[in-house]
């Protein structure tokens, strides 16, 4: 289960990245983010911008167009 969940389906670049960074502002050690989205685009840079931010190990899933991103902050 998710602490912050954000559903950015539908949202195109930079939308999903920016709620992104927001949640993670928001987030405490030891929560659990949870982004899911459509735009292809994102799930390739979210995960980038984790790695930019020191952030590894983010979780990815696919299930037909939309994918999940689940980051342990």
């Amino acid at each position: 289960m998710a602490d912050i969940k954000i559903d950015v389906r539908g949202e195109t670049c930079p939308v999903p990245l920016v709620e992104t960074r927001k949640a993670l502002r928001k987030a405490s050690p030891g929560d659990i983010v949870e982004i899911i989205g459509t735009h292809t685009a994102s799930k390739k840079e979210i995960p980038m911008a984790l790695k930019a931010m020191g952030i590894e190990g983010a979780d990815i899933q696919q299930e037909g167009d939309v994918w999940k991103i689940r980051i342990g902050v």
